[in-house]
């Protein structure tokens, strides 16, 4: 396996990239950031300093991964989707100076294995997006999304559960608070707002 880097994306040296992954036109990879192995960055997609990435991730064209995000294995951030830093951004102090990087703190959007951001989310930092949950597209998040959560809107709002094939749950009939798959036939429990796995 290699690492194919396109000639007018910008990868730092320090950024360190793992075999199989392809960088293609205009993405940009700063200092320090970490992308496992066998991952896809799209066209004028942005990492910034430091972040981690896992294995098998796809960032979309232009999506925006800012520092200090940590996205887990297996995960989908979709065209122009963005991971926020900044909770209270300001261009200027209160007396008008431009801020610089120590005048602000980043915090961090975490999105776990698997998750799927849709193209044009915002996830506003901090927040954490759980194990194989869906962001519909457009969505702004805004809290925490519990694992296989289904969430769409403005503020994003839970609507439903997905599974690991990404399709929508379906209750099953005289079992409250189980939920099936329609393709895999994979069971779920519901319990409290939160969704597992059956063994």
């Amino acid at each position: 396996m290699t690492i194919k880097v396109q000639p007018t994306a910008q990868v730092d040296e320090t950024a360190a990239i793992g075999e199989g992954t392809t960088v293609w036109d205009l993405a940009q990879i700063r200092e320090d950031a970490r992308l496992g192995s066998g991952c896809i960055v799209g066209r004028g997609a942005y990492v910034g300093p430091g972040v981690r990435i896992g294995d098998n991730v796809k960032l979309q064209n232009y999506a925006l991964v800012y520092e200090p995000a940590v996205l887990g294995d297996g995960v989908f951030v979709g065209p122009a989707a963005v991971l926020t830093n900044d909770h209270f951004p300001r261009s200027v102090d209160p007396e008008g100076r431009l801020k610089r990087g120590g005048d602000w703190e980043a915090v961090a959007v975490e999105v776990a294995d698997g998750a799927s951001l849709g193209a044009r989310s915002v996830c506003v930092a901090p927040v954490r997006i759980g194990r194989w949950a869906l962001v519909a597209a457009g969505a702004v998040v805004t809290k925490d999304v519990p694992d296989f959560a289904l969430v769409a809107g403005v503020p994003a709002r839970r609507i439903g559960w997905v599974g690991r094939v990404g399709v929508r749950l379906v209750e099953r009939d005289g079992e409250p608070g189980a939920w099936e798959c329609p393709e895999s036939g994979a069971l779920y429990d519901e319990k409290d707002g939160h969704l597992v796995e059956r063994p």
